[in-house]
């Protein structure tokens, strides 16, 4: 795995399978640098990974949530953990995750859209 920040490639971190990260992943591609993909949904990340994400971001776990989605509602939702039990959370759960989420250089940036990826 590159070390977060590499100014060479944009790291992305997505769910393979939703089309508005297809769409980023395309669009990182044609913009011509080193893309190098990581599925939330079946590659392994360390703690730390996602600490450095989650600092950059500016973002507690709970709030790298998406907490529409179902399993949100129904499970987690109205439960109160510490920080590190919301990282738990998080990469137990990795499908709640909001994605894509863009590295590159030292810039971490929560896309809303693929071209969000053209303001990092």
């Amino acid at each position: 795995m590159h070390k977060i920040g590499d100014p060479s490639t944009i790291e992305l971190y997505v769910r393979k399978d939703e089309y508005k990260d297809k769409q980023t992943i395309a669009l990182a591609k044609s913009l011509g640098r080193n893309v190098h993909v990581h599925d939330i949904g079946t590659d392994a990340f360390t703690k730390t990974i996602w600490k450095d994400i989650l600092k950059k971001l500016n973002l507690t776990p709970k709030e790298l949530m998406n907490k529409a989605n179902p399993y949100y509602q129904k499970n987690i939702r109205g439960k109160d953990f510490d920080s590190e039990g919301w990282l738990d959370v998080l990469m137990h759960h990795p499908f709640l995750i909001k994605a894509p989420i863009a590295v590159w250089k030292n810039k971490v940036k929560l896309l809303n859209s693929p071209q969000d990826l053209l303001k990092i």
